[in-house]
Protein backbone atom coordinates (compact mmCIF):
# COMPACT_ATOMS: atom_id res chain seq x y z
CA UNK A 1 0.00 0.00 0.00
CA UNK A 2 1.30 3.35 -0.83
CA UNK A 3 1.54 5.64 1.85
CA UNK A 4 1.97 9.44 2.76
CA UNK A 5 5.24 10.81 2.90
CA UNK A 6 4.07 13.03 6.32
CA UNK A 7 1.87 12.04 9.39
CA UNK A 8 0.32 14.98 9.94
CA UNK A 9 -3.13 14.49 10.67
CA UNK A 10 -4.31 12.62 13.41
CA UNK A 11 -7.89 11.35 14.39
CA UNK A 12 -8.85 10.20 17.74
CA UNK A 13 -12.26 8.36 17.70
CA UNK A 14 -13.45 7.90 21.08
CA UNK A 15 -11.51 11.15 22.62
CA UNK A 16 -13.82 11.33 25.46
CA UNK A 17 -11.59 8.68 27.29
CA UNK A 18 -9.73 12.01 28.65
CA UNK A 19 -6.37 10.08 30.24
CA UNK A 20 -5.63 8.58 26.97
CA UNK A 21 -6.48 11.60 24.64
CA UNK A 22 -4.19 13.81 27.72
CA UNK A 23 -1.51 11.61 27.39
CA UNK A 24 -1.41 10.92 23.67
CA UNK A 25 -1.46 15.22 23.24
CA UNK A 26 1.61 15.29 25.89
CA UNK A 27 3.47 13.07 23.46
CA UNK A 28 2.33 15.25 20.18
CA UNK A 29 3.57 17.95 21.85
CA UNK A 30 6.47 16.22 22.80
CA UNK A 31 7.55 15.32 19.39
CA UNK A 32 7.52 18.10 17.42
CA UNK A 33 10.22 16.68 15.30
CA UNK A 34 7.10 15.18 13.00
CA UNK A 35 4.66 17.66 13.22
CA UNK A 36 2.99 19.95 12.62
CA UNK A 37 -0.08 17.94 13.97
CA UNK A 38 -3.46 18.33 12.94
CA UNK A 39 -5.38 16.47 15.33
CA UNK A 40 -9.17 15.50 14.96
CA UNK A 41 -11.09 14.92 18.42
CA UNK A 42 -14.63 12.54 17.98
CA UNK A 43 -16.54 11.67 20.29
CA UNK A 44 -20.63 11.47 19.74
CA UNK A 45 -21.27 12.14 23.86
CA UNK A 46 -21.09 15.97 23.76
CA UNK A 47 -20.14 16.36 27.19
CA UNK A 48 -17.28 14.59 26.75
CA UNK A 49 -15.95 15.65 23.69
CA UNK A 50 -16.02 19.26 25.11
CA UNK A 51 -13.50 17.60 28.13
CA UNK A 52 -11.15 16.15 25.50
CA UNK A 53 -11.45 19.50 23.25
CA UNK A 54 -11.05 21.87 26.18
CA UNK A 55 -8.29 19.99 27.75
CA UNK A 56 -6.36 19.76 24.52
CA UNK A 57 -6.79 22.99 23.26
CA UNK A 58 -5.41 24.34 27.36
CA UNK A 59 -2.58 22.06 26.94
CA UNK A 60 -1.07 23.73 23.20
CA UNK A 61 -1.78 26.87 24.10
CA UNK A 62 0.27 26.11 27.24
CA UNK A 63 3.14 24.97 25.52
CA UNK A 64 2.89 26.83 22.30
CA UNK A 65 2.39 23.39 20.42
CA UNK A 66 2.03 23.22 16.64
CA UNK A 67 -0.85 21.37 16.74
CA UNK A 68 -4.12 22.65 15.39
CA UNK A 69 -7.18 21.06 18.01
CA UNK A 70 -10.47 19.85 15.90
CA UNK A 71 -13.59 17.81 17.31
CA UNK A 72 -16.70 16.58 16.10
CA UNK A 73 -19.61 14.41 17.14
CA UNK A 74 -19.56 13.14 13.92
CA UNK A 75 -16.14 11.10 13.05
CA UNK A 76 -17.05 11.57 9.10
CA UNK A 77 -16.17 15.22 9.20
CA UNK A 78 -12.68 14.61 10.54
CA UNK A 79 -12.03 11.69 8.79
CA UNK A 80 -11.05 12.88 5.18
CA UNK A 81 -7.57 12.89 4.79
CA UNK A 82 -6.38 11.38 7.90
CA UNK A 83 -2.93 9.86 7.99
CA UNK A 84 -3.42 8.49 11.51
CA UNK A 85 -6.89 7.25 13.31
CA UNK A 86 -6.88 5.84 16.63
CA UNK A 87 -10.08 4.48 18.32
CA UNK A 88 -10.05 4.11 22.11
CA UNK A 89 -13.79 3.78 22.05
CA UNK A 90 -16.08 2.49 25.07
CA UNK A 91 -19.07 1.74 23.87
CA UNK A 92 -22.13 2.22 26.52
CA UNK A 93 -18.65 3.78 28.75
CA UNK A 94 -17.60 3.00 32.58
CA UNK A 95 -21.54 2.37 33.72
CA UNK A 96 -21.88 -0.34 30.54
CA UNK A 97 -18.62 -1.61 32.04
CA UNK A 98 -20.05 -2.06 35.52
CA UNK A 99 -23.14 -4.02 33.80
CA UNK A 100 -20.64 -6.73 32.71
CA UNK A 101 -19.11 -7.31 35.58
CA UNK A 102 -22.14 -6.71 38.45
CA UNK A 103 -24.60 -9.15 36.39
CA UNK A 104 -22.14 -11.99 36.50
CA UNK A 105 -21.26 -11.82 40.39
CA UNK A 106 -24.87 -12.76 41.10
CA UNK A 107 -24.13 -15.81 39.62
CA UNK A 108 -20.83 -16.50 41.54
CA UNK A 109 -18.70 -15.52 38.60
CA UNK A 110 -15.91 -12.65 39.96
CA UNK A 111 -13.95 -10.85 37.64
CA UNK A 112 -10.97 -8.64 37.91
CA UNK A 113 -11.06 -6.61 34.95
CA UNK A 114 -14.19 -7.84 32.12
CA UNK A 115 -13.16 -6.26 29.40
CA UNK A 116 -11.29 -9.43 27.40
CA UNK A 117 -12.96 -12.64 28.20
CA UNK A 118 -15.08 -14.40 31.13
CA UNK A 119 -18.75 -13.36 30.57
CA UNK A 120 -17.78 -9.26 31.27
CA UNK A 121 -15.65 -9.08 28.05
CA UNK A 122 -17.93 -11.29 25.61
CA UNK A 123 -20.81 -8.58 26.76
CA UNK A 124 -18.52 -6.09 25.85
CA UNK A 125 -17.59 -7.54 22.49
CA UNK A 126 -21.06 -7.37 21.67
CA UNK A 127 -21.38 -3.38 22.22
CA UNK A 128 -17.99 -2.66 20.46
CA UNK A 129 -17.65 -4.89 17.60
CA UNK A 130 -20.72 -3.17 15.51
CA UNK A 131 -19.77 0.36 16.51
CA UNK A 132 -15.66 -0.35 15.35
CA UNK A 133 -17.36 -2.38 12.32
CA UNK A 134 -19.15 0.45 11.21
CA UNK A 135 -15.96 3.17 12.06
CA UNK A 136 -13.45 0.76 9.85
CA UNK A 137 -16.01 0.85 7.20
CA UNK A 138 -16.06 5.12 7.32
CA UNK A 139 -12.00 5.07 7.30
CA UNK A 140 -11.97 2.37 3.94
CA UNK A 141 -14.63 5.36 2.52
CA UNK A 142 -12.99 8.12 3.72
CA UNK A 143 -9.11 7.49 4.25
CA UNK A 144 -7.94 4.17 3.20
CA UNK A 145 -4.63 4.97 2.94
CA UNK A 146 -4.64 5.73 6.82
CA UNK A 147 -2.81 3.97 9.54
CA UNK A 148 -5.43 2.36 11.59
CA UNK A 149 -4.25 1.27 15.67
CA UNK A 150 -7.23 0.49 18.34
CA UNK A 151 -6.75 0.01 21.56
CA UNK A 152 -10.31 -0.38 22.51
CA UNK A 153 -10.98 -3.95 24.24
CA UNK A 154 -11.17 -6.40 24.19
CA UNK A 155 -8.49 -6.27 21.34
CA UNK A 156 -8.26 -9.81 20.37
CA UNK A 157 -12.28 -10.18 19.37
CA UNK A 158 -12.55 -6.55 18.11
CA UNK A 159 -9.84 -6.99 15.37
CA UNK A 160 -10.29 -10.00 14.44
CA UNK A 161 -13.83 -8.43 13.67
CA UNK A 162 -13.17 -5.72 11.42
CA UNK A 163 -10.83 -7.60 9.69
CA UNK A 164 -12.94 -10.61 8.33
CA UNK A 165 -16.03 -8.07 8.04
CA UNK A 166 -14.22 -5.11 6.34
CA UNK A 167 -10.93 -6.26 5.54
CA UNK A 168 -9.26 -3.23 6.79
CA UNK A 169 -6.21 -3.42 8.63
CA UNK A 170 -6.47 -2.90 11.88
CA UNK A 171 -3.45 -2.82 14.05
CA UNK A 172 -4.61 -3.69 17.64
CA UNK A 173 -1.81 -1.83 20.41
CA UNK A 174 -1.74 -2.64 24.32
CA UNK A 175 1.55 -1.69 26.26
CA UNK A 176 0.87 -4.94 28.67
CA UNK A 177 3.33 -6.85 27.07
CA UNK A 178 6.02 -3.72 26.82
CA UNK A 179 5.40 -2.68 30.06
CA UNK A 180 5.77 -6.49 31.69
CA UNK A 181 8.87 -7.07 29.53
CA UNK A 182 10.46 -3.87 31.05
CA UNK A 183 9.14 -5.47 34.54
CA UNK A 184 10.83 -8.38 33.95
CA UNK A 185 14.38 -6.69 33.15
CA UNK A 186 14.27 -5.25 36.88
CA UNK A 187 13.72 -8.45 38.33
CA UNK A 188 16.62 -10.32 37.03
CA UNK A 189 18.63 -7.02 37.43
CA UNK A 190 18.78 -6.04 33.85
CA UNK A 191 18.89 -2.35 32.32
CA UNK A 192 15.20 -2.44 30.23
CA UNK A 193 17.10 -0.68 27.66
CA UNK A 194 19.55 -3.89 27.03
CA UNK A 195 17.37 -6.48 27.38
CA UNK A 196 15.52 -8.29 24.37
CA UNK A 197 12.09 -10.98 24.19
CA UNK A 198 10.47 -12.90 22.31
CA UNK A 199 6.82 -13.42 22.32
CA UNK A 200 3.28 -14.58 21.21
CA UNK A 201 -0.27 -14.74 22.40
CA UNK A 202 -2.90 -13.05 22.99
CA UNK A 203 -3.81 -9.80 24.08
CA UNK A 204 -3.77 -9.79 27.98
CA UNK A 205 -2.39 -13.44 27.80
CA UNK A 206 1.18 -12.74 25.60
CA UNK A 207 3.74 -14.97 26.67
CA UNK A 208 7.27 -13.78 26.75
CA UNK A 209 9.36 -17.36 26.08
CA UNK A 210 12.42 -15.57 25.90
CA UNK A 211 14.19 -13.12 28.16
CA UNK A 212 17.86 -11.94 27.32
CA UNK A 213 20.48 -9.76 28.47
CA UNK A 214 23.16 -8.85 25.66
CA UNK A 215 22.59 -12.23 24.66
CA UNK A 216 22.40 -13.65 27.21
CA UNK A 217 19.65 -16.30 28.46
CA UNK A 218 18.20 -14.57 31.41
CA UNK A 219 15.50 -17.23 32.58
CA UNK A 220 18.38 -18.93 35.01
CA UNK A 221 18.68 -15.58 37.14
CA UNK A 222 14.68 -15.15 36.94
CA UNK A 223 14.52 -18.65 38.35
CA UNK A 224 17.19 -18.57 40.79
CA UNK A 225 15.40 -15.22 42.13
CA UNK A 226 12.43 -17.17 42.50
CA UNK A 227 13.93 -19.45 44.76
CA UNK A 228 16.41 -17.42 46.81
CA UNK A 229 15.76 -13.59 47.03
CA UNK A 230 13.13 -12.14 48.96
CA UNK A 231 10.61 -10.63 46.29
CA UNK A 232 9.90 -7.25 44.88
CA UNK A 233 6.07 -5.97 44.45
CA UNK A 234 6.42 -7.79 40.85
CA UNK A 235 7.48 -10.86 42.13
CA UNK A 236 4.68 -11.26 45.01
CA UNK A 237 1.95 -9.80 43.53
CA UNK A 238 1.42 -12.55 40.47
CA UNK A 239 1.99 -15.38 42.11
CA UNK A 240 -0.40 -17.56 39.60
CA UNK A 241 1.49 -15.53 36.33
CA UNK A 242 5.16 -16.93 38.23
CA UNK A 243 3.12 -20.48 38.66
CA UNK A 244 2.50 -20.28 35.16
CA UNK A 245 6.16 -19.75 34.51
CA UNK A 246 7.42 -22.46 36.29
CA UNK A 247 4.81 -25.22 34.47
CA UNK A 248 5.78 -23.52 31.22
CA UNK A 249 8.94 -21.83 30.81
CA UNK A 250 7.03 -18.67 29.96
CA UNK A 251 5.98 -15.46 31.59
CA UNK A 252 2.17 -13.91 30.70
CA UNK A 253 1.33 -10.78 30.07
CA UNK A 254 -0.48 -8.92 31.71
CA UNK A 255 0.26 -10.17 35.02
CA UNK A 256 -2.02 -11.37 37.55
CA UNK A 257 -5.08 -8.70 37.29
CA UNK A 258 -5.55 -10.02 33.62
CA UNK A 259 -4.51 -13.21 33.22
CA UNK A 260 -6.40 -14.79 36.19
CA UNK A 261 -9.47 -14.29 33.53
CA UNK A 262 -8.17 -16.42 30.86
CA UNK A 263 -8.43 -19.49 33.88
CA UNK A 264 -11.65 -19.13 35.56
CA UNK A 265 -12.12 -23.08 36.13
CA UNK A 266 -8.71 -22.09 38.49
CA UNK A 267 -10.44 -19.62 40.48
CA UNK A 268 -13.82 -20.97 41.61
CA UNK A 269 -15.77 -18.31 43.02
CA UNK A 270 -13.51 -15.96 42.40
CA UNK A 271 -11.50 -17.36 45.49
CA UNK A 272 -7.92 -15.87 44.50
CA UNK A 273 -4.73 -17.22 47.11
CA UNK A 274 -6.80 -15.88 50.11
CA UNK A 275 -8.94 -13.06 48.61
CA UNK A 276 -11.79 -12.52 46.20
CA UNK A 277 -10.79 -11.50 42.33
CA UNK A 278 -12.91 -8.14 41.77
CA UNK A 279 -13.38 -7.82 45.13
CA UNK A 280 -10.64 -7.26 47.30
CA UNK A 281 -8.10 -8.18 44.74
CA UNK A 282 -7.75 -6.08 42.02
CA UNK A 283 -10.88 -4.43 42.94
CA UNK A 284 -13.01 -3.94 40.47
CA UNK A 285 -15.00 -0.97 42.07
CA UNK A 286 -11.81 0.89 42.44
CA UNK A 287 -11.06 0.71 39.20
CA UNK A 288 -14.40 2.48 38.51
CA UNK A 289 -13.99 4.86 40.80
CA UNK A 290 -10.35 5.67 40.13
CA UNK A 291 -11.84 6.53 36.36
CA UNK A 292 -14.46 8.48 37.61
CA UNK A 293 -12.07 10.84 39.49
CA UNK A 294 -9.50 11.53 36.80
CA UNK A 295 -12.67 12.06 34.15
CA UNK A 296 -13.59 14.63 36.69
CA UNK A 297 -10.04 16.21 37.35
CA UNK A 298 -9.77 16.53 33.60
CA UNK A 299 -12.73 18.17 33.05
CA UNK A 300 -12.33 20.73 35.87
CA UNK A 301 -8.80 21.33 33.96
CA UNK A 302 -10.46 21.25 30.62
CA UNK A 303 -13.46 23.75 31.21
CA UNK A 304 -10.47 26.13 33.31
CA UNK A 305 -11.83 25.73 36.65
CA UNK A 306 -8.51 24.26 37.95
CA UNK A 307 -5.26 25.48 36.32
CA UNK A 308 -3.02 22.67 34.35
CA UNK A 309 -1.13 20.28 36.26
CA UNK A 310 2.80 20.24 35.55
CA UNK A 311 2.73 16.84 35.20
CA UNK A 312 0.81 16.60 32.40
CA UNK A 313 3.43 17.77 30.21
CA UNK A 314 5.62 14.47 31.56
CA UNK A 315 6.17 11.71 29.47
CA UNK A 316 3.96 9.41 31.18
CA UNK A 317 2.95 5.68 30.87
CA UNK A 318 0.02 4.16 29.66
CA UNK A 319 -1.73 3.16 26.81
CA UNK A 320 -0.72 5.77 24.32
CA UNK A 321 2.78 5.61 24.94
CA UNK A 322 4.02 3.13 22.01
CA UNK A 323 1.82 5.14 19.68
CA UNK A 324 4.54 7.75 19.08
CA UNK A 325 7.44 5.43 19.02
CA UNK A 326 5.64 3.32 16.62
CA UNK A 327 4.58 6.36 14.07
CA UNK A 328 8.72 7.44 14.27
CA UNK A 329 9.76 4.39 13.33
CA UNK A 330 6.84 3.99 10.86
CA UNK A 331 8.06 7.23 9.30
CA UNK A 332 12.13 7.23 10.08
CA UNK A 333 11.86 2.84 8.92
CA UNK A 334 14.19 2.50 11.84
CA UNK A 335 13.14 -1.33 12.10
CA UNK A 336 12.36 -1.13 15.84
CA UNK A 337 10.22 -4.04 17.05
CA UNK A 338 6.64 -3.51 18.93
CA UNK A 339 4.08 -5.57 20.27
CA UNK A 340 1.22 -5.43 17.71
CA UNK A 341 -2.27 -7.47 17.22
CA UNK A 342 -2.67 -8.80 13.79
CA UNK A 343 -3.46 -12.03 11.77
CA UNK A 344 -1.24 -15.17 12.86
CA UNK A 345 -1.06 -15.85 8.64
CA UNK A 346 2.03 -18.78 9.74
CA UNK A 347 3.71 -16.01 12.15
CA UNK A 348 3.31 -18.90 14.86
CA UNK A 349 3.05 -22.13 12.69
CA UNK A 350 1.61 -24.18 15.27
CA UNK A 351 -1.77 -21.91 15.01
CA UNK A 352 -4.81 -20.72 12.84
CA UNK A 353 -3.79 -18.58 10.22
CA UNK A 354 -6.66 -16.30 10.22
CA UNK A 355 -6.61 -15.41 14.16
CA UNK A 356 -5.42 -12.61 15.59
CA UNK A 357 -2.61 -13.17 17.95
CA UNK A 358 -0.20 -10.68 19.63
CA UNK A 359 3.24 -10.99 18.08
CA UNK A 360 6.63 -9.24 17.72
CA UNK A 361 6.64 -6.75 15.06
CA UNK A 362 9.20 -5.00 12.44
CA UNK A 363 8.10 -1.21 11.90
CA UNK A 364 9.11 -0.50 8.39
CA UNK A 365 8.61 2.66 5.62
CA UNK A 366 5.83 -0.33 4.62
CA UNK A 367 4.59 -1.18 7.60
CA UNK A 368 4.31 -3.58 10.74
CA UNK A 369 5.70 -6.43 9.73
CA UNK A 370 5.51 -9.21 12.22
CA UNK A 371 8.66 -11.64 13.29
CA UNK A 372 8.37 -15.34 12.55
CA UNK A 373 8.15 -17.21 15.91
CA UNK A 374 8.83 -21.28 15.38
CA UNK A 375 9.93 -22.00 18.60
CA UNK A 376 6.70 -20.84 20.36
CA UNK A 377 6.10 -24.40 22.34
CA UNK A 378 3.00 -26.95 21.32
CA UNK A 379 2.44 -26.08 25.32
CA UNK A 380 1.62 -22.72 25.45
CA UNK A 381 -0.02 -23.30 21.91
CA UNK A 382 -2.64 -25.60 23.06
CA UNK A 383 -3.17 -23.00 25.83
CA UNK A 384 -3.92 -20.20 23.50
CA UNK A 385 -5.57 -22.35 21.34
CA UNK A 386 -8.07 -22.88 24.04
CA UNK A 387 -9.25 -19.58 24.36
CA UNK A 388 -9.59 -18.86 20.50
CA UNK A 389 -12.06 -21.19 20.44
CA UNK A 390 -14.57 -19.31 22.40
CA UNK A 391 -13.62 -15.21 20.87
CA UNK A 392 -14.22 -17.49 17.23
CA UNK A 393 -17.56 -17.88 18.75
CA UNK A 394 -17.72 -14.48 20.40
CA UNK A 395 -16.63 -12.77 17.08
CA UNK A 396 -19.28 -14.53 15.12
CA UNK A 397 -22.10 -13.69 17.64
CA UNK A 398 -21.67 -10.27 17.57
CA UNK A 399 -21.29 -9.73 13.99
CA UNK A 400 -24.58 -11.70 13.40
CA UNK A 401 -26.38 -10.54 16.28
CA UNK A 402 -27.01 -14.22 17.46
CA UNK A 403 -28.05 -14.65 21.03
CA UNK A 404 -27.25 -19.09 20.68
CA UNK A 405 -23.79 -18.67 19.91
CA UNK A 406 -23.89 -15.41 22.40
CA UNK A 407 -24.74 -18.31 24.88
CA UNK A 408 -22.48 -20.98 23.37
CA UNK A 409 -19.23 -18.06 23.89
CA UNK A 410 -20.02 -18.20 27.75
CA UNK A 411 -19.88 -21.77 27.86
CA UNK A 412 -16.96 -22.57 25.79
CA UNK A 413 -15.26 -19.99 27.57
CA UNK A 414 -15.42 -21.43 30.77
CA UNK A 415 -16.43 -19.71 33.55
CA UNK A 416 -20.01 -20.48 32.99
CA UNK A 417 -20.89 -23.91 33.24
CA UNK A 418 -24.59 -24.43 33.80
CA UNK A 419 -26.47 -23.59 30.25
CA UNK A 420 -29.17 -22.09 32.34
CA UNK A 421 -27.31 -19.87 34.15
CA UNK A 422 -25.63 -19.11 30.34
CA UNK A 423 -29.00 -18.38 29.61
CA UNK A 424 -30.10 -16.30 31.88
CA UNK A 425 -27.18 -13.76 31.66
CA UNK A 426 -27.25 -13.81 27.91
CA UNK A 427 -30.84 -12.36 28.38
CA UNK A 428 -29.87 -9.71 31.53
CA UNK A 429 -26.75 -8.67 29.20
CA UNK A 430 -29.11 -8.00 26.49
CA UNK A 431 -31.35 -6.05 28.51
CA UNK A 432 -28.88 -4.15 29.99
CA UNK A 433 -26.88 -2.89 26.92
CA UNK A 434 -30.20 -3.13 24.61
CA UNK A 435 -29.70 0.73 23.10
CA UNK A 436 -25.99 0.02 22.32
CA UNK A 437 -26.84 -3.68 20.65
CA UNK A 438 -27.73 -3.07 16.73
CA UNK A 439 -26.98 -6.33 15.85
CA UNK A 440 -29.30 -8.14 18.06
CA UNK A 441 -32.11 -5.72 17.83
CA UNK A 442 -32.27 -4.82 14.20
CA UNK A 443 -34.55 -1.91 13.28
CA UNK A 444 -35.06 -0.24 16.47
CA UNK A 445 -33.84 3.55 17.17
CA UNK A 446 -30.45 3.19 19.22
CA UNK A 447 -28.09 5.78 20.40
CA UNK A 448 -25.13 4.77 22.68
CA UNK A 449 -22.28 6.67 23.96
CA UNK A 450 -19.20 6.34 23.22
CA UNK A 451 -16.06 7.53 25.26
Amino acid sequence: MTRMKDFTKIVLVGAGSAVFTKGLVADLIQSRELGPWELGLVDIDPEALETAEGLSRRMVEAMDADIRVQASVDRRELLPDADIVVTTIGVGKRRAWEADVFIPRKYGIYQPVGDTVMPGGISRAMRMIPALVAIARDIARLCPEAWFFNYSNPMTANCWAVRQATGVPVMGLCHGTFDVSRQLAHFVGAPPEETTTRFAGLNHLTFIHDLRWRGRDMWPVARERLRETPLDDFGAHNPFSWSLFEAYGAYPSANDRHVTEFFPERFPGGQYYGKTLGVDAYSFEETIALGDRSYEQMRAQALGREPLDEWIFHHSVGEHEQLLNIIRALRYDTREMFAVNLPNEGTVPSLPDDVILEIPAVATAIGLLPVKTPDFSDELAAIISRRLASTRLTVAAALNGDRKLFVEALLLDGAVTDRIVAEVMVDEFLVAHRPNLPNFFAGEHLSGKVG
